[in-house]
């Protein structure tokens, strides 16, 4: 297979894939209360076009793929999509990022589909308060899709928690325990400023060497040898635990020396950094007819300009304009 390198030395091998902005929830670090402007129907990639980009980005490399929103479940047909993908030479591995709210309704049909792994965001266990971040979801629904993707043999399942202080930081240490008695992945992710519209705010910020130290008043925290699908965590785990637990740090420790991925957004942009504007149009290139070669070239060119690293923490920065629903995470 072809090895796709860029500027940087950075073996570049992971597409995530924004199937949709839409979503069910409207999460207080994601969206504004109001929600976003949604892109128009005829914006958003077509699933022909999706798969377009996926072989040609097989060919140059990519063997790994994610599925994002907005919420993907919430796009018809795209059970389908992902068989598809999945049918691709050269993809080894299809994953998905999943409010869980559907997932009861869609394990079996996913696992069937050749879905490999699933990463579900889940910011707090308590009914209420995962009502407040989410501005409305129903946390039992939540936990019944968990369960039925582990009936239908996803394992490990990947739980995805955003500490925010003041608001869900007192069930840090209760999530982890999760990981003592179940063969889950917790991953702390550090509260990121992607637009101007989140109420992104210093104050809810918490870095991960704090979470990491009170985690270990609990107990030991032991290093875990780093394996394929941990993406950007650094991964530890509290003595014979059936799960683990990973931090991921993209500010306070940012992983931009190893970044191997590249997002395509919803309505057809590039994108080689989730902290930049800076992206490559691929829609209209697609709807103006463009052959196969040529979108290779317009991708390659792209890659090049794949950033050394983010500015988050330059005085300069100035945050996105695009919301993580459209990007993709």
């Amino acid at each position: 297979m072809t090895k796709l390198i860029d500027n940087y030395n950075r073996h570049i091998n992971y597409l995530r894939i924004s199937v949709t902005d839409r979503c069910n929830l409207r999460c207080v670090y994601c969206m504004p209360k109001e929600g976003m402007s949604q892109i128009g129907h005829n914006d958003v990639l077509r699933y022909e076009e999706i798969l377009k980009i996926a072989r040609i980005a097989a060919k140059k490399g990519i063997s790994k793929i994610r599925i994002t929103g907005g919420e993907p479940l919430v796009r018809k047909d795209i059970v389908s999509l992902i068989s598809e993908i999945n049918d691709i030479d050269g993809i080894e591995d299809i994953s998905i990022t999943t409010n869980g709210l559907l997932l009861k309704k869609y394990a079996a049909q996913l696992k069937n589909a050749g879905l490999k792994r699933i990463n579900i965001s889940l910011d707090s266990l308590e009914k209420d308060k995962y009502a407040k971040i989410t501005r409305g979801g129903n946390i039992d629904d939540v936990l019944k899709g968990i369960t039925e993707a582990r009936i239908n043999g996803f394992n490990p399942i990947k739980i995805n928690f955003v500490p925010l202080k003041g608001i869900n930081d007192n069930e840090i240490a209760t999530i982890a325990k999760l990981t003592m008695e179940r063969p889950v992945h917790i991953r702390f992710i550090e509260f990121m400023p992607i637009n101007v519209n989140n109420e992104w705010n210093n104050d809810h910020y918490i870095p991960s060497e704090l979470l990491k130290k009170e985690l270990e008043e609990i107990a030991p925290l032991f290093p875990v040898e780093r394996e394929e699908h941990t993406g950007p965590a650094r991964m530890f785990q509290f003595k014979n635990a059936k799960g683990k637990i990973g931090f991921i740090s993209p500010l306070s420790n940012h992983f931009c020396d190893t970044c191997n991925r590249l997002r395509l957004t919803a309505d057809g942009k590039l994108r080689t950094c989730l902290f930049s504007d800076e992206e490559t149009d691929l829609k209209t290139p697609l709807r103006n007819g463009c052959t196969d070669d040529q979108l290779e070239e317009i991708i390659t060119t792209t890659i090049a300009n794949k950033p050394e690293k983010h500015k988050v923490l330059d005085p300069s920065f100035e945050k996105c304009h695009r919301g993580m629903s459209a990007i993709g995470g």
